[in-house]
This record gives structure tokens, C-alpha cells and sequence, in this order.
């Protein structure tokens, strides 16, 4: 299956009038420590996508502060299921729901469009975030509000304490 691309993710900020460029840089950014020393930022700033399936069938991405890991058990109470039914996307899975590999996966212009996003608290600690663009080598700025609104996500406590 053919991966999407930072094209794409720059189509889907342009069609949501948001005046965002996505950046591309020579150096991988697909890990929050990478992302936060290409751009100079905090590691929280980072926002990490991180795709999730529910009781095998549903699909849910977590957008989280790079600095901090998501608790599956606060994810599977959200969700009403066991521990067990929560599991992160395997590589081939996250290309063919989301449309990225990971390192890339941005928090918007997914292949399917029954995705369930939710965000962190934690990432309200910042106003500008930064995203994965698409590639593991792409990152774009965005303002948490604009981000909720183009995600439509929920905020909820989804991080380890």
C-alpha cells in the first residue's frame, strides 16, 4: 500500500485555511527528541500520533506531549474496554488507517476518516505545538486551538501521572 505524504498533509492545512508550511528537514525528526532539537523547542511541545486500536475494530489516534507516555488503562476506560482490547498500531496497520508510517504520522489527512482523535491535556501547558508532516523528516507549527479545531479531538488526562 502506498504511504502518503507530506503533499498531502500540506493539501489538508491548505484546504483548512491555515496559513501553515509544512518544513522539511535533512535529519530524521520521527521521534520527539529528534522533532524538539531540529526545531529548538521543548520536548512537550512535540506532538506525538500515536495510532491505537480498540477491541481490534477501532481506530484512535492519541495526540500527546512528547515528553510524556500515554497510560493505556486512562485509554481503555475511555473507550469502556479491558487493558487487553488496547493496542498500538503494528507499522502495516498504521499505513493503511492513517496512510503514514510512524515517525510521520501527522494529526490530520488520514486515509480513513473513522478515526477518533484525542489530545492530551498536557499539551494545553503550550500555545504553538509542532507535528509530524507526513514523512519522518516534516514537521509544521500550530496553535493547540487551531489544531483541536482541524482534528475535531477531544481533550482528556490520556498520559502516565
Amino acid at each position: 500500500m502506498q504511504a502518503m505524504g507530506v503533499d498531502d498533509v500540506q493539501a489538508a492545512l491548505d484546504a483548512l485555511g491555515l496559513e501553515i508550511a509544512v518544513r522539511e528537514f535533512p535529519s530524521p525528526t520521527a521521534t520527539s527528541q529528534q522533532a524538539a532539537e531540529a526545531i529548538g523547542c521543548a520536548l512537550g511541545q512535540i506532538v506525538k500520533s500515536l495510532g491505537f486500536l480498540i477491541d481490534k475494530k477501532q481506530a484512535a489516534l492519541v495526540l500527546a506531549s512528547g515528553d510524556k507516555a500515554v497510560d493505556e488503562r486512562k485509554l481503555a476506560a475511555h473507550f469502556s474496554v479491558g487493558r487487553k482490547k488496547v493496542r498500538l498500531m503494528r507499522p502495516d496497520q498504521c499505513l493503511a488507517i492513517l496512510g503514514y508510517a510512524p515517525g510521520g504520522v501527522p494529526p490530520l489527512a488520514h486515509r480513513t476518516a473513522a478515526v477518533t482523535v484525542l489530545l492530551d491535556d498536557c499539551l494545553r501547558r503550550y500555545q504553538t505545538v509542532y507535528a509530524a508532516g507526513g514523512s519522518a523528516k516534516s514537521i509544521f507549527p500550530i496553535s493547540l486551538a487551531a489544531l483541536a479545531r482541524a482534528t475535531g479531538g477531544e481533550f482528556l488526562p490520556i498520559t502516565r501521572d
